[in-house]
Order: structure tokens, then C-alpha cells, then sequence
């Protein structure tokens, strides 16, 4: 076992099979790149995305929140900062952050992630602040590519367009990466696939990646936000992703776990809590009626039936709610099998079947996220499908709203 190995051994993102919980603490709201994938005026509470919270926080709040995690899971043993812009542009929050938590906790393990623009420069005092992981988001090592995916990039008051800008992003990055390596920080790398701009350089990354010493890459799919130059691009099938991925095996370790987590997640991977920590959190999940008239089914899927936190190709049982002008009602509890049973086998022949029997006699499928093949299918016999996060009654209300606006223009 190397001693990376060992460093990662409690950190769920960076060990695959470790079940400790983390917690992402949002206080770093300032980006200094504008990424076409990303819009920064649309920012959602109800989704479960990268660069999304319910609040920013500030260090104070932060380990206000860090400690009621922890009571109520003891198993978080990492603390990490991932936005919601970029830990790195909000440097003074970030570090008073990690001073205060290690404060109460001297042992927890602190991660943050950042495009790596600022991050030769702040790296030595990261590691006097306890940070022993990084991630970088590194997209392409070509300046050119870099150009199609960056809009702007804002460097010490200045900001740069076009191939002047990403390829002062990528010199900061690979310059970051180098001193990582030097200084025995665990690098992670992040690529978002863009297909028709940079998954033809995604090899290349995980190349160029491996000799600056990234202990693993995760390469992930385009989530686009509504807005955003890229809201439109085609997105990438599990299959498709997962031949990606076994390409780069060849240079460094690949991350098939990844959950794309929100700015503010709690707990496990694969199981957010965050809902149960937000400032205003609602924990009352009973029936209750809304006042909005209309008629629907909801399929919901859903871990704790409480919360919409579970993927569509996750789940094995599927929440039927009904609405009844303004009477929300669990009907049933649907038991099936896996859309997803591994990294190979996701969207193959004969997941129809399933989409069919989790979903018979449903208007709307209420999921916290949903891959390109299942959404395809489900909306193309007239269901549609609502990716979001939150409490089960509160995102079917939301629902009840734009089904009630929609009748009344019929």
C-alpha cells in the first residue's frame, strides 16, 4: 500500500469502498472562471448538482453545521469545501473555515475542490491548514478546447477571454498540480466529457494527469444548467462514459462512484442529507393539503421516504404519490429491480420493462437525478420527468404550481 493509499482510506470520494460520510460546507461563493456549462444566475435549491446550496454559509455557520452533522452522524470524517464557486476564489472564508473546524476537531479529514487557478499560489498554505486532498477540475490540455469550454477567466483583477484566458488557466493548473506533488497533497482530477468539444482530449488529460502525480481521475458526465451555453449539448450515456473511463485506467486510477455531490451535501455518498440541515428546514413530510386544484400520480424515488435523494437507476422501490386538488397521499410502494446493477450495465436491452413498472399509471417521475437513456424513454411515452431534490411533499407541490398553471392556459 502506497502512502497515498493510506491517506485516502477514510475519504469515501477517494478510497471507492469506504463507507464514511462527509459533509460539504458552502461558503465559498465567488468563482473567477465562467465556465459555458455553468450559469451562475441559476443556482437552484430544489437541484442536486454540482455549485448548488440551499445557503451560503459563513465559517461560523459552517461549523455550527458541522457539528450538528456530526451528532447525528458520527461517521462523517471528512470535511470538504466545493463552492458554490470556487474554494480557492474565496481563499480568506475557506481557510478561516478549516482554522475553526479543526478547532473542534483535530482529526477530521479536510478536502476541498477548485478550477486551479489560485492554486500554486495558496498550495503551501493549504497544507499548514491541515488539507491533505485536492481536486481539480481540469477539462483539457488544449488551449483551443479550453477556449470552446471557458468564457472568461479572471486572474488578479484582469479578466481574459478566448485562448489568452484558458491558457493562463491551464499554466495555473498544471503549475498547481506539480506543487501538489511536490508537497505530498492526494490529487484528484475532474473532467467534465463535453461531447463535440473535449472528448477527444480526455485521454490526454488522464495522460498528462498521471505524470504530475493525480492519484485518480473522475471523469464525469455534463450536467448543464438552464441557461448556460451548453443547456443543449448531448448528453453522455453511462456506457459511453464508462468506455471513457476504462481509456484513462491506463495512465491513473478512475473514480466509477462519483454522485456529482451539491455544494452543501451531508452523509453518505449516494444518500445526501443535506435537506435536514438547511436553515429552514421543514422535516414535516405528512399528508397535507396544498389548495392547488388538479389530479396526478408521482413517481418518486427516494432512500428514506422522506426526501428525494436517490438516482432513477438506483432505486429498487419506487414511491407512487397521488394529488387530489390539493390532498397529497402515498398510494403505493413499488418494488423493483435495479435500472443500474453496476458500471456495465445500465441502459441495456430490456430496462423498459422496469421503466415500465416503476412508472405504469404516473404523470410525472420525481427523481434527485436521472441518466439520458431512462429520461428518453420515460418522456417519450408523454410522462415527464422532474430531476430535483428536496422533501417529498414540498417538490410535489412545486409540481401541483406549474400542473395548476398549465391547466388553466388549456
Amino acid at each position: 500500500m502506497t502512502e497515498s493509499d493510506k491517506k485516502t482510506l477514510r475519504h469515501p470520494c477517494y478510497s471507492g469502498g469506504c463507507k464514511n460520510g462527509r459533509i460539504h460546507l458552502p461558503v465559498a461563493p465567488k468563482c473567477n472562471i465562467q465556465c459555458k456549462y455553468c450559469n451562475r444566475k441559476f443556482d437552484c435549491v430544489n437541484e442536486s448538482r454540482p455549485g448548488v446550496t440551499s445557503d451560503v454559509l459563513t465559517p461560523e455557520q459552517a461549523v455550527e453545521r458541522f457539528i450538528k452533522a456530526r451528532a447525528v452522524m458520527p461517521n462523517i470524517e471528512v470535511v470538504g469545501i466545493a463552492g458554490p464557486g470556487d474554494a480557492l476564489a474565496n481563499f480568506e472564508q475557506t481557510a478561516d473555515t478549516f482554522r475553526k473546524i479543526r478547532a473542534v476537531d483535530p482529526d477530521v479529514v479536510f478536502c476541498l475542490s477548485t478550477n486551479g487557478l489560485y492554486l500554486d499560489r495558496y498550495a503551501d498554505e493549504l497544507v499548514d491548514l491541515g488539507v491533505t486532498h485536492i481536486t481539480v477540475t481540469l477539462n483539457t490540455i488544449d488551449p483551443e478546447i479550453g477556449a470552446r469550454i471557458y468564457k472568461t477567466v479572471s486572474y488578479d483583477g484582469v479578466t481574459y477571454t478566448g485562448l489568452q484566458g484558458a491558457s493562463l488557466l491551464l499554466e495555473k493548473q498544471l503549475s498547481g498540480l506539480e506543487k501538489l506533488r511536490d508537497l505530498g497533497v492526494v490529487a484528484k482530477v475532474n473532467t467534465v466529457l463535453i461531447k463535440g468539444v473535449n472528448d477527444s482530449d480526455i485521454e490526454n488529460v488522464a495522460e498528462t494527469a498521471s505524470k504530475y502525480g493525480v492519484y485518480i481521475g473522475n471523469v464525469m458526465q455534463l450536467i448543464p444548467a438552464p441557461g448556460s451555453e451548453f443547456e443543449n449539448n448531448p448528453l453522455t450515456s453511462n456506457a459511453e462514459l464508462n468506455i471513457v473511463r476504462k481509456t484513462c485506467g491506463q495512465y491513473i486510477k478512475q473514480m466509477y462512484h462519483c454522485q456529482q455531490c451539491r455544494a452543501d451535501a451531508v452523509g453518505l455518498l449516494g444518500s445526501d442529507c443535506s435537506a435536514n440541515f438547511r436553515n429552514n428546514a421543514n422535516q414535516n413530510n405528512s399528508i397535507k393539503n396544498t389548495g392547488h386544484t388538479g389530479n396526478f400520480t408521482v413517481s418518486v424515488t427516494s432512500n428514506d421516504r422522506r426526501i428525494v435523494n436517490q438516482h432513477f437507476g438506483h432505486a429498487d422501490k419506487f414511491y407512487i404519490y397521488t394529488y387530489n386538488d390539493g390532498l397529497i397521499r402515498l398510494k403505493e410502494i413499488r418494488e423493483v429491480k435495479k435500472y443500474c446493477e453496476g458500471i456495465d450495465h445500465c441502459g441495456e436491452d430490456g430496462k423498459s420493462e422496469i421503466i415500465t413498472a416503476a412508472t405504469d399509471g404516473c404523470d410525472y417521475v420525481l427523481t434527485m437525478r436521472i441518466g439520458e437513456e431512462p429520461r428518453r424513454l420515460i418522456e417519450g411515452v408523454g410522462k415527464k420527468v422532474i430531476a430535483s431534490y428536496g422533501y417529498i411533499n414540498e417538490e410535489i407541490l412545486k409540481i401541483a404550481v406549474c400542473h395548476e398553471t398549465e391547466l388553466s392556459v388549456l
